[in-house]
């Protein structure tokens, strides 16, 4: 179709029901683009993609969980201070990150009941250091460095965001100018507000709980789930960053590392937009079948690049192994091959966070 364009290359599988899916989206009333990013992947509606739109909009593609992304936040601490095997022993006192107190430093009252945690399936927290490096002096306009122990947090806004679905989740979608969509665009923009929110006040939390001062920093938040106006254009992403806001993070799975890339000045093509990850090669419901004589409980709980995950559900190991993911590295490759970004560094786990 002439509006929809995938971007991937021959070494990066792209299952055939995701393929159906876009296609589809092509078909919505007021579409005038679909592109299909290298981790597309089947969902509701498939995850991976941005859909330009004309005089409508469609909540039903952006999705339950409203601003969900990533926050990449420098901690204050030392990367030689980094004590692995305490720190796994404090977290596995709790279950989830619940059990650790709240407190909303805000005026405004929180719209997440349940503020300050991240929510299960492939929500984390992890700690971080530089691997590699490849643009130095984009890396020091980000005020980056080797010592640095960095701490990525990947969450949305909770129920609060599928509470705004369910008001809206008419699939027909919504003309611009109706009093739903003006109702809806305004709950849309009240959670990526406390989306971003909700990842600095889990970053707090953990520091704190872990012992230090907080002193986190924002270094880079990019969402994956929300409605971009450019223009009289609307830009739906589920599954996708957006290229217009400077640097951004595309992580991998918990055994892979994590790129911090620059977009070009080509994402026009792409309806400005890059992969916000690997994208998952697996349903979760297959995982465990696949994979269960490789681990035992405890091998399962850490990665070849020697980093641990605390986490006390079993079957949600399984289901977020590294390999129901796809490669990275192809992922990053095919946005290259487009032109599409320039790497300024990787970053490897050392601690994974999940509950």
């Amino acid at each position: 179709m002439s509006n929809t364009l995938l971007i991937t290359s021959s070494k990066n599988w792209i299952e055939h029901t995701a393929v159906m899916q876009l296609n589809a989206l092509s078909e919505l009333d007021g579409v005038r683009r679909v592109v299909g990013l290298p981790d597309l992947h089947a969902g509701k509606v498939p995850v991976g993609v941005a859909v330009v739109t004309e005089g409508m909009i469609y909540p039903h593609i952006i999705g339950n969980d409203i601003g969900c992304g990533m926050g990449l936040f420098r901690t204050g601490i030392e990367r030689k201070k980094f004590k692995r095997d305490r720190w796994v022993t404090r977290l596995n006192h709790i279950r989830e990150l619940a059990d650790i107190e709240t407190m909303n430093p805000y005026e405004e009252p929180s719209p997440i009941y349940d503020l300050g945690t991240i929510g299960s399936g492939n929500h984390f927290a992890e700690f971080q250091i530089l691997e590699e490096v490849f643009e130095q002096d984009e890396l020091e306009k980000l005020k980056l460095s080797k010592d640095d122990l960095l701490l990525l947090i990947h969450s949305g806004s909770r129920g609060y965001g599928q509470s705004i679905l369910r008001e809206f989740n008419d699939c027909h979608g919504y003309p611009l100018n109706s009093n739903e969509a003006g109702i809806y665009l305004e709950k849309h923009e009240h959670a990526l507000l406390w989306a971003e929110r909700n990842r600095l006040v889990v970053a707090n939390k953990l520091i704190s709980y872990l012992g230090y001062v907080s002193q986190v920093e924002t270094v880079i938040d990019c969402k994956h789930n929300f409605l971009e106006q450019k223009g009289n254009l609307f830009i739906h992403r589920k599954g996708a960053v957006s290229a217009e806001v400077g640097v951004v993070i595309v992580p991998g799975s918990r055994g892979s590392l994590t790129y911090i890339v620059m977009p070009t000045d080509k994402t026009e093509e792409a309806a400005y937009s890059l992969s916000h990850g690997a994208g998952r090669k697996w349903a979760r419901s297959l995982c465990k079948s696949r994979i269960r004589d490789k681990y035992n409980r405890e091998t399962i709980r850490q990665t070849k690049l020697k980093s641990r995950i605390v986490c006390h559900d079993t079957d949600l190991l399984f289901e977020e192994a590294p390999e129901a993911y796809k490669n990275i590295d192809t992922v990053i490759e095919s946005l290259m091959e487009f032109g599409l970004i320039k790497i300024i560094a990787t970053l490897r786990p050392v601690l994974t966070y999940k509950g």
